[in-house]
Parts: structure tokens; sequence; C-alpha cells
């Protein structure tokens, strides 16, 4: 890079989110039940919560189970996959602290049962905390053309200026490098801008240094798909869902929202009062270049 003075410190773009966030509101988008629970009500396209627990007590279509052992669980687990047939596999999700894609589990029906001994990993933590249990999006084929490993997901921001007026600051595309099945780049994947005027992602993507070193890449060293080729589907919805879902969290008006594209279009999986501008600034080229995120500058000078 050669206009660094274009970039935000570290130091200093970690303290602009929380200016703009009112903490009050904040556990609408932390807690994934809750954030499930306030949105759906506004016609989003999410992913169906399956199942939910608080510790040993499990909720399925508004029925309570209380599991008192690993049979209990696993039998609650059949009924999840029983009720439709067609499904193979389900995403379990910490309804807390999965940033990064921690505390997060894919779990394939077929490992029920061959692989006993992740069962019973599973079933120690969730029964000792609370867990969301969602259906695994099946993503558009463009997308899944670049990267089938996993659900890639474009990080998505939104700032709400003191008019009300929602601006989509500024978008990237995760995926994955290494065949896991989440996308974040902190596990080894890479992150790439897109354009948010056209959808078609940028030139050059950005991998996690620790996995892969200091290189930039122009294509997916797996499937060889050159990034500048591609162009995200559904974008101009994708704009109006994440426009129209900050419009709905008026006390939070610094969001990044976290959004796929299913088969037939957007699928919005969770919004962020505490995110982390690093992405989006590397992304952009330098955020302070970018003149949507200067209303946001002009407001923290003032």
């Amino acid at each position: 890079a050669t206009n660094i003075r274009g970039y935000l410190p570290n130091k200093f773009a970690e303290k602009i989110v929380p200016v703009f966030n009112d903490k009050k509101f904040k556990e609408v988008l932390d807690n994934k039940l809750y954030f499930d629970l306030y949105y759906r009500q506004f016609n989003l396209r999410m992913p169906e919560i399956l199942m939910y627990n608080h510790k040993n007590i499990f909720i399925i279509n508004s029925e309570r189970f209380e599991v008192k052992n690993l049979g209990d669980f696993t039998g609650l687990l059949d009924v999840v996959f029983e009720k439709d047939t067609s499904r193979n596999s389900i995403f379990i999700k910490k309804n807390y602290a999965s940033s990064g894609g921690s505390n997060t589990y894919k779990l394939n029906k077929d490992q029920m049962g061959k692989d006993p001994e992740m069962i019973e990993k599973i079933y120690s933590e969730i029964t000792s905390s609370e867990f969301v249990f969602q259906e695994v999006i099946r993503q558009h084929q463009t997308l899944n053309d670049l990267n089938s490993s996993c659900l890639n997901t474009m990080r998505i921001d939104t700032f709400i200026d003191r008019d009300g007026n929602v601006d989509v600051i500024s978008a990237y595309l995760r995926m994955s490098l290494n065949n896991l099945h989440i996308d974040n780049i902190s596990l080894g994947g890479c992150m790439v801008g897109i354009d948010i005027n056209t959808g078609n992602l940028k030139k050059i993507g950005y991998p996690n240094i620790k996995s892969h070193g200091v290189k930039l890449l122009s294509e997916h060293q797996v499937t060889g798909i050159k990034f500048e080729d591609l162009s995200i589907p559904f974008f101009s919805q994708v704009k109006d869902m994440v426009i129209k879902a900050a419009s709905y969290a008026p006390g939070l008006r610094l969001i990044g929202w976290d959004v796929a594209i299913g088969e037939s279009g957007p699928v919005l999986i969770e919004g962020n009062s505490d995110y982390g501008l690093t992405g989006n600034d590397l992304s952009e080229g330098g955020y302070l270049a970018n003149n949507r995120f200067k209303k946001v500058m002009e407001e923290i000078k003032n």
C-alpha cells in the first residue's frame, strides 16, 4: 500500500463502533436467539432455528424437553433430522461468543452413529451453556463453484446518519481456503472486497497471514476461479436487505451484517454491533478514502 495514511490505525479503529451503538439495544444482535425472534417478524429470509437450549432444557417447535443424559440428546437430534429427510447436516452455534467461528459446529447426519466421541463432546459443551441449532443454507451455485466447503458469507456494514438515512458503507466476501466448514479469515480463510455499486468482486484477495504468509491472491487456490471474474448474485437485494435490517435497529447506527446468498436470494445470518473495522478498511484499500465512511469520521470529529 502506498496510501498508508488512508488506513485506520488499529487502536483508533477499535474506538469507533462503540461511539454509535446504544448498549441497551446490543442484546438484540449479540444473542442469536433474540436476533432471530426480533428480526423474523420483518419477513427477512434467515436460517431456520430447528432447536435451541438453555443447559439441559431444549425447545423444539414450542415443545419443552428436559435432557438427562446423552441418549436423550441424541434422541432430540434424531427428531431434528427426521423432520426433514432431505436434511443431511445442521449448524450448532453458541448463543453468545461464537465470533471467529469459535463454539460453532457443523453436524452431519451420518456422524451420529460413526463418531460417538464427538457427539459426547458436543453434548457436554451444549448442556453447560446455550446454543441454537440451525438449518444449513444451500448457497447459490455461483458461490458454491468458488468454494463449496462452507457457506461463503459477506460482511456488509451500514451507517445511520443524524438524519436517519441508512448508507451501505462497504462489503467484502469471505471464503475458506482449506476445506473448513466456516469461512472465517482468522481460521485460514480469505477475504475479497466487493464493489458495492456493481456487486463485482475486486481483483485482490487477502488471506490470513498466519496461515498463508504475506501474500496476495487473485484467484481461489483450490478452485482456480479468478476473483475479478465473479459477480455476487442478487446484490441489489442484498443491499436492500441490510438497509431494511438497519432501519429496524435505530439504536445501533454502525453495524456489520453477515449475509449469505441462498439459491433464491440473500439470507441474513447475523448482525454485529461490536465488529472490527480492519477487514472493511483493508478491502476498501483504505477506509478514510471511502466517501460514505467520511460521514462517520465527520461526526466523530464534531
